[in-house]
């Protein structure tokens, strides 16, 4: 800017020097500015001042132009404070010190905001009272030198010395003016201040104004006094024109006409002028629209599209918009930076797109508020169930990339998909353990199974072709538990609908946000302003590779307490549910199936009663439902580890848990829970072996008559158990995925050795109550069963128990019940057992050598002991005919020579065709080892009275050959029962008859042998139809040669 230029400014007061409005500072004129108009001192005057006087015509810029009598205008650049005072500084003034005509150039080359901080160009300036000599110095004259600085103090000294002649010069040849102007604007101000009111004393005016010797005071004088006499004509009027508070200093004459003017002018032009000015608003507002249409419709455009949901319409519409924006920020920033003059145009076009951009800001921020809402609060499987996209998610952020935001919608998605299901795993778990233990309670309270619905179940195992089979393994009420149990684990850990596979969801779609792939079809947002969001940083992808590792510890967690905690005792969580929240998962609620269960309603005041403790295996664990049988356990417990062990094998092969310390968690998981399941299943199968007796239904088998369905139903049982044991220690159905032998490992040896123990025990403990229930008396088997065992055969309500009627026996009877247990024993212990065995070390891979010698040793002993229960009354009835028969005194005969054996023999004798006829009813198998058990102890007999009878006496020739007879009839009767034993304890009592004897009695014996053996041929031939049973259909030539084979024999001994 040149130096005349800025003269120019200075002397208009202007800030451009081509300005485009008038300057505000000009409308805020004094009275300096105003012509007063001539007014009349005569209020009664009707003489009207000339129209001239009343309003001097003035010049166009007479507002900038500078007046002489304006003292503000005597200094070139005055200006004014920002309160609007006038002031004596200028706004530039050359160098006091004459270096320069322009202090501010000086500066504003300093780059001092000296044109926009007046405060610090008031510094500078020397015509200022908050000049600063210091700050002048070292800014102005930074560089000036001694010499330089001392002539400058030189010729600031001339200018002060002229200065001071000038105005000493101006004020003495005026003095005389100033002295009559001085003395003029008093008495015009008391002339005014006092109009109207009287004057008090002339005579103080006077005598002050005749004491000034002076002949200007004089003249000054007399001009006052001849103003006076038109003070003195108003002063009983009142000061209405006084310049005083009261008349509000000379106005209030005048201020309610020009009110009541100003009222008349309005109701007169108002309405026409105000319907101009509508008419001109009207049209401009119109033309505004018409060329504006499209930045006014913008806004309602945008929210059209968000009510129709039109997304890709409203980024187009938005950016659109934005558009707009941009280019009237354009415009406004270029006059800024041009220091040019906005059109009215372009002011009016700023402001439209202004107003605009405002409604669609806040309309895109409200919109963006509530996707981020739906963008936190979608999740797969909701989507899912309620018919909505499985990628929603993707088109929200699509959608909030597009329109450009602050935090990464991606990372926010994650973040909420990761807080969904951590509450859902917790919530999830908590409540399944809470239903699983609401239903245990229920059945610990109810009635324990009857022998009756052990026995049904029980029996399953051996039913071929059942439907329904895994219904009938127990009781309703179990099966549902199971199910439930079942149910929940399969919600939980399955990857197909399950939080496991929400979990494994979640991380594979992180994976791909994490390595880019997700991101292909994002958009980048306006200028590429949301590229920044398709990455993931290192921490962003180490807090998801940790948070999916929580999730899945979460879930391992959970499990594993299910299966290792004992039951938990605090149900309240299922009368104080969570209020439902946008973020609560669906499954923290009871499911409607749960909802509609009566057993899940119940006051908060009156819980399910604990279960009781009656010191029951199941009570420790949590999973178990209470008196559930080992059938059914280890059916549902080897689902329950294939759902667990494949879980495991998903969970180890996600990419966030590949580490040491995470696979060994899981295959802790899978150990602990197959462990604990282990635990279960022999505990209830030890239960389920001592109540293996109720198998027994007494019908005999359709294959075998001598034995009956227990050990078909017996083995078959065992089967079944041996068969899920090996499904749960292997768990093989898991091991399918790839890895799997990283977390399922093979059983240890403790559970294999725990499971051969239990299988050993089931077998003692299952073949003794086999035995204890056919040596049970018929009122203990009545009072078991609940009633009469009239019909056994149709006390047990089943198919398999309903058998034709020459299958029934009367198990009323001991001793039928007895021979058919030891049937079914030696069955077992000849062919099932060695069965059972062998399917033991094929499932499991290993060697029962000594649990095979100990379970034959356990089966011997079994078998002996209830062998001897049933053979001991016979025998025991045998040993008393016979020793109470030999002691009387009428055994030996009266004759010298014998013809018959003594009835005690006949006696014997029947005793045992009446214990041959029950063993070839029952179980003719068991004919020859009981009879020739029995006859072993009827020989015991005979050889013990006679050594009783001998010792108190000597036999003589008639007593020996009567003993004689005796032995050698029942020897001869039951020859096919004979064994080694029985021919040994034969010849010791031919040694003791021989011994309790002479000599003379042996050699007549001799001779008496031909007559005898003809006497028990007799004998033989009469009795042969009674003891016809005891005869075995044999060659003709056998029974002579076997005869005389023991003859020799006896002869040989004698």
């Amino acid at each position: 800017m040149t130096d005349y230029e800025r003269t120019v400014l200075n002397h208009y007061g202007l800030n451009s020097p081509y300005p485009t409005e008038w300057p505000a500072d000009k409308d805020d004129s004094d009275d300096s500015d105003v012509d007063l108009p001539n007014t009349n001192t005569n209020p009664n005057s009707n003489t009207s001042p000339p129209k001239a006087d009343l309003r001097r015509s003035r010049s166009r810029y007479s507002a900038l132009e500078r007046r002489v009598s304006d003292r503000r205008h005597l200094v070139p650049g005055a200006e004014k404070t920002n309160e609007g005072v006038e002031n004596l500084v200028q706004k530039d003034e050359p160098d006091p010190l004459g270096a320069t005509d322009s202090v501010v150039r000086i500066l504003r080359s300093r780059g001092l905001p000296v044109d926009d901080d007046s405060k610090l160009r008031n510094r500078f300036l020397l015509s200022s009272t908050t000049f600063s000599p210091a700050l002048f110095l070292s800014q102005v004259h930074s560089n000036s030198s001694t010499q330089s600085l001392l002539q400058g103090l030189d010729f600031l000294s001339r200018s002060i010395d002229q200065k001071s002649a000038s105005l000493k010069v101006l004020v003495e040849s005026n003095f005389e003016r100033f002295v009559r102007a001085k003395a003029t604007i008093d008495n015009v101000y008391t002339e005014m201040r006092n109009q109207g009111a009287e004057v008090e004393s002339e005579r103080r005016g006077h005598s002050r104004q005749s004491s000034r010797s002076n002949g200007h005071l004089r003249s000054s004088s007399a001009g006052v006094r001849s103003v006076s006499p038109s003070s003195q004509r108003l002063g009983g009027g009142k000061k209405k024109n006084a310049l005083t508070k009261e008349s509000e200093y000379g106005v209030q004459g005048i201020k309610g006409p020009l009110l009541e003017l100003s009222v008349k002018a309005g109701e007169v032009w108002g309405p026409a002028l105000g319907g101009k000015e509508r008419e001109d608003s009207l049209k401009a507002v119109l033309n505004s629209v018409e060329r504006y249409k499209g930045v006014f419709e913008l806004a309602g455009t945008i929210a059209d599209c968000i009510k129709r949901k039109d997304y890709e319409l409203l980024v187009e519409e938005y950016h659109r918009a934005r558009r707009f924006a941009n280019d009237a920020k354009d415009k406004a920033n270029a006059a800024a930076r041009d220091r040019s003059p906005l059109t009215d145009v372009q002011i009016h076009q700023i402001v439209i797109t202004a107003r605009m951009w405002a409604d669609v800001e806040e309309q895109i921020q409200s919109f963006k508020r509530d996707v981020w809402r739906k963008l936190t609060a979608v999740q797969p499987t909701q989507s899912i169930i309620d018919g909505v996209q499985p990628d929603e998610h993707i088109e929200y952020i699509s959608i909030l990339l597009e329109l450009g935001v602050q935090d990464n919608p991606i990372w926010v998605w994650l973040l909420s998909r990761y807080d969904h299901l951590k509450q859902k795993i917790a919530l999830s778990s908590e409540r399944f353990k809470i239903e699983v233990e609401i239903l245990r309670r229920h059945l610990a309270n109810g009635e324990k199974p009857s022998p009756k619905t052990v026995a049904s179940h029980l029996r399953s195992a051996a039913r071929q072709g059942l439907r329904d089979k895994a219904g009938s393994m127990d009781t309703v009420q179990v099966i549902e538990l199971w199910e439930r149990i079942h149910a929940s684990l399969n919600s939980l850990l399955a990857i197909d609908g399950g939080i496991l596979g929400e979990v494994v969801d979640f991380w594979e779609t992180a994976q791909s946000f994490i390595d880019g792939k997700a991101q292909k079809t994002l958009p980048i947002g306006i200028d590429g302003q949301s590229q920044k969001h398709h990455q993931i940083s290192a921490d962003g992808v180490r807090e998801l590779r940790n948070g999916a590792a929580e999730l899945i510890d979460l879930v391992r967690e959970n499990v594993f307490s299910f299966f290792a905690d004992p039951p938990i005792e605090d149900i309240s969580m299922l009368f104080t549910p969570i209020p439902p929240t946008p973020d609560t998962p669906g499954s923290a609620t009871l499911s409607p199936k749960v909802l509609r269960d009566l057993r899940f309603k119940f006051d908060p005041a009156h819980l399910p009663p604990p279960s009781p403790k009656r010191g029951e295996a199941w009570e420790k664990f949590a999973f178990w439902p209470p008196y559930s049988n080992s059938l059914s356990g280890v059916h549902y417990l080897s689902r329950l580890l294939v759902l667990v062990g494949t879980a495991a094998s998903e969970m180890a092969a996600l990419g966030a848990v590949q580490n040491n310390n995470a696979l060994e968690r899981l295959r802790s998981l899978v150990s602990g829970a197959r462990e604990r399941c282990v635990q279960a299943v022999c505990e209830a199968w030890n239960k389920d072996a001592e109540n293996c007796k109720v198998l027994e239904d007494w019908t005999r088998a359709a294959d075998r008559r001598d034995v009956t369905k227990m050990p078909a139903f017996f083995v078959a049982f065992e089967s079944s158990i041996l068969g899920g044991m090996q499904k749960i220690l292997y768990i093989s159905e898991a091991m399918s995925k790839a890895g799997a032998d990283d977390v399922v490992t093979p059983p240890p040896a403790k559970l294999l050795q725990m499971v051969r123990s239990q299988f050993v025990t089931s077998l003692y403990k299952a073949l003794s109550g086999m035995v204890e229930s056919a040596e049970k008396s018929d009122q203990c088997l009545a009072d078991e069963w609940g009633h009469g065992i009239d019909f056994p055969a149709q006390q047990i309500h089943n198919t398999e128990s309903q058998g034709p009627a020459s299958h029934r026996i009367d198990a009323s009877n001991r001793n039928v019940r007895m021979l058919l247990t030891l049937s079914n024993l030696q069955t077992l212990r000849s062919t099932l057992v060695p069965q059972l065995i062998g399917q033991f070390e094929t499932n499991f891979s290993v060697k029962l050598t000594s649990e095979t010698s100990t379970i034959a040793t356990a089966l011997s002993e079994i078998e002996g002991q209830l062998f001897t229960t049933y053979t001991t009354p016979t025998i025991t009835t045998l040993r008393s005919l016979v020793a109470r028969a030999i002691a009387s005194l009428d055994w030996e005969p009266t004759t010298h020579r014998p013809v018959s054996v003594r009835p005690y023999i006949y006696t014997a004798l029947l005793q045992l065709v009446l214990l041959h006829s029950d063993l070839a009813t029952t179980s003719p198998a068991l004919a020859a080892p009981v009879l020739s058990h029995t006859l072993e102890h009827l020989s015991l007999a005979l050889l013990e009275a006679f050594k009783a009878r001998g010792a108190r006496a000597r036999y003589s020739l008639p007593a020996l050959m009567q003993a004689t007879l005796d032995v050698e009839f029942v020897a001869q009767t039951l020859s096919q029962y004979t064994s080694d034993r029985v021919s040994e304890i034969t010849s010791q009592i031919y040694l003791e008859l021989d011994r309790g004897t002479d000599n003379d009695a042996r050699k007549r014996l001799q001779d008496e042998l031909p007559e005898m053996r003809a006497i028990l041929k007799r004998l033989r031939e009469s009795t042969r139809g009674e003891f016809a049973c005891f005869r075995k259909v044999r060659p003709p030539h056998a029974p002579h040669a076997q005869s005389g084979g023991r003859e020799r024999e006896r002869e040989r001994e004698k």
